[in-house]
C-alpha cells in the first residue's frame, strides 16, 4: 500500500512508477509537483522513478491565475 496525498491508500505492486500513479488516477494537469517520502521527483525522471511500497506520495497540483 502507498498513501497518497495523506488521505487515500492505494495498492502498490512491483515496478510502479510516479508516471503509472498519476496515469491510473487521471493527474492530467501540466504542473504537477510529486515527492516521495518527502524527496520531490525531478519532472524528467517520472517514468523512471520506482515508488516504494508503504511510500508516502504527494501529488500537488501548481495553479496561476491573475
Amino acid at each position: 500500500m502507498i498513501t497518497l496525498n495523506r488521505r487515500e491508500k492505494l495498492p502498490w505492486h512491483e515496478g510502479l512508477t510516479v508516471q503509472d500513479l498519476l496515469e491510473q488516477e487521471k493527474f492530467t494537469y501540466p504542473h504537477i509537483v510529486v515527492s516521495i517520502n518527502g524527496t520531490v521527483v525531478n519532472h524528467d525522471a517520472y517514468a523512471q522513478t520506482l515508488i516504494p511500497d508503504d511510500a508516502d506520495v504527494r501529488v500537488i497540483h501548481l495553479i496561476a491565475g491573475g
